[in-house]
């Protein structure tokens, strides 16, 4: 099983606020959903994110990496696309949120202004904007009333200026997520239908319904939320792709690559402890490589039998429960999850093995591997310090 992480060729912040209405924050560290106080006004006007990633890199990752077929078959539902933001700063937020997200139908152009610029006098714009698909220069508007077939945006309400970007409509443009008080607010939204049109369009030149060209997401509160001019609602705030964290946002793809066959009952361990050690690591890898990451397992206290060779070179295998993790070595950030169903071990006639894929995980960084099996006796997690560095 597998997960492959994308990362955004270019994101921003949409601010409807009349000081902001024409900013550009393309390389702000912060992306937020949030409504800002006027004094002039005293009204609250809400903000939204965009997000885009590089047409290249879905093109490889669907055809070299998963399959394209397979990829797009509506039958193969093992398979998942999540649009992922680590969540950093909120404030004053109310009990329930929701969050939508959109395929956008406007190209748009990122800049490279902060959101501080406006306080340092910067009263141009580089980049998109509420406002400006690109700058103050071109003067690019988004659509606000002759919408093209099939698309809407702006916003509908007399207190906030028309702009904001533009989406598709239907059910498979859209993306949602609920967050209940007390729960983590790192979004995790579906959008595999909307890369599915994505596909289309690149790989067939499929134009709507069947495909769309690749303009990214819009991430907005629903339109309830975002009229509502008396009250903020809170403040969502996300870690961008200009972030010096480790936390920027990403395109995860996860789908089934394992491979199992049944090597009988004497070659698997169903009780007891084991020894599960990494074989060959290399410790370093350039992010290039697709590693094939094999693991040597044996009996921790085998039976005692009478034989002319050692019971640790017999080959063993987990049972078919059995699941890999990976975390940053430093933070102890969990990258990729034990999943049930996309982080499962494979296994061949020589052993336990999995399939990692380096160029999604960020370089010169160090990262722990470990590993989860269930059988007859419960659940273990081995955890035995197995590093490796991602490198240029």
């Amino acid at each position: 099983m597998a997960y492959y992480f994308l990362f955004p060729e270019k994101d921003t912040t949409l601010y409807s606020h009349p000081d902001r209405i024409s900013a550009n924050t393309g390389h702000d560290e912060i992306l937020e959903l949030a409504k800002e106080k006027s004094v002039t006004t005293g009204l609250y006007y809400p903000s939204r994110i965009l997000l885009k990633f590089k047409n290249e890199e879905i093109k490889e990752v669907i055809s070299d990496t998963i399959g394209h077929s397979n990829f797009n078959d509506p039958l193969i539902t093992k398979s998942s696309v999540g649009l992922q933001l680590m969540s950093t700063e909120h404030r004053g937020l109310t009990t329930v949120l929701n969050i939508n997200c959109y395929a956008v139908s406007e190209s748009w152009q990122q800049g490279s202004e902060r959101y501080l610029d406006i306080k340092h006098g910067v009263t141009s714009s580089n980049g998109v904007s509420w406002t400006y698909r690109d700058d103050t220069n071109y003067r690019t508007e988004w659509e606000k009333t002759n919408f093209a077939p099939f698309t809407t945006g702006s916003i509908v309400s007399s207190q906030i200026t028309a702009g904001g970007g533009s989406w598709y409509t239907a059910s498979g443009f859209f993306g949602t997520q609920q967050f209940l008080d007390g729960e983590n607010l790192d979004t995790n939204l579906e959008v595999k239908e909307i890369v599915q049109k994505h596909s289309a369009s690149l790989f067939a030149n499929q134009s709507y319904p069947q495909g769309i060209y690749n303009n990214g997401f819009i991430i907005k509160k629903p339109d309830s939320i975002e009229t509502s001019t008396v009250t903020s609602f809170g403040a969502m705030k996300y870690f961008s792709s200009d972030t010096h964290t480790i936390y920027p946002p990403r395109l995860v793809f996860k789908w089934d690559d394992s491979s199992w066959t049944n090597y009988g009952a004497a070659k698997t361990i169903s009780s007891g402890e084991c020894n599960v050690l990494l074989y060959g690591n290399k410790e370093e890898y350039n992010q290039n490589e697709i590693v094939k990451f094999r693991l040597n397992v044996r009996e921790k206290y085998p039976d005692r039998t009478f034989t002319t060779t050692s019971n640790y070179l017999d080959i063993k295998y987990l049972k078919q429960k059995s699941y890999y993790s990976v975390r940053d070595a430093h933070t102890e950030e969990e990258v990729i999850p034990f999943d049930d169903n996309f982080t499962k071990l494979s296994n061949d006639s020589e052993g336990m093995y999995f399939n990692l894929y380096m160029k999604s995980l960020q370089p010169e960084r160090y990262y722990r591997l470990l590993f989860k099996h269930i059988n007859d006796d419960g659940t273990t997690v081995y955890d035995d310090k197995y590093m490796f560095k991602v490198i240029r």
